[in-house]
């Protein structure tokens, strides 16, 4: 299952191939999915994964799929930047309890990809 995820302001920013590793177009790995929830390498708990959408810990979108449904409007498409090659992911650290699953809002994350998963 390949997906390509983007930002609010459309900007292709990550991908999985895999449904579980989560990499940059840099091909920098950032997270992984598990059970519904994100998680980074070093097991702390980043949001959920839902309907084809990342929100964040308080049920905003972070980022979204082509074929994502809910969430805010999603504004026009930007061209998609090549992927480079992947980078082996790091080990995978003690997951954090997970929080609260929130109400999934309408509403786009205060937060950006950059300062959610430390990366570019």
């Amino acid at each position: 299952m390949s997906l390509d995820f983007y930002d609010k302001t459309r900007r292709p920013y990550a991908y999985t191939e895999d449904g579980g590793a989560i990499c940059t177009f840099g091909g920098v790995p950032i997270a992984y999915v598990d059970g519904g929830s994100i998680y980074s390498f070093s097991g702390r708990h980043l949001g959920f994964f839902e309907s084809g959408s990342i929100y964040d810990e308080h049920g905003n979108t972070l980022l979204f799929t082509e074929g994502s449904s809910g969430g805010p409007i999603k504004p026009m498409r930007q061209m998609k930047s090549m992927k480079s090659m992947k980078q082996m992911p790091p080990m995978k650290g003690m997951k954090q309890m997970r929080s609260m699953r929130p109400m999934f809002s309408m509403g786009w994350s205060q937060y950006s990809p950059e300062a959610v998963f430390g990366a570019k």
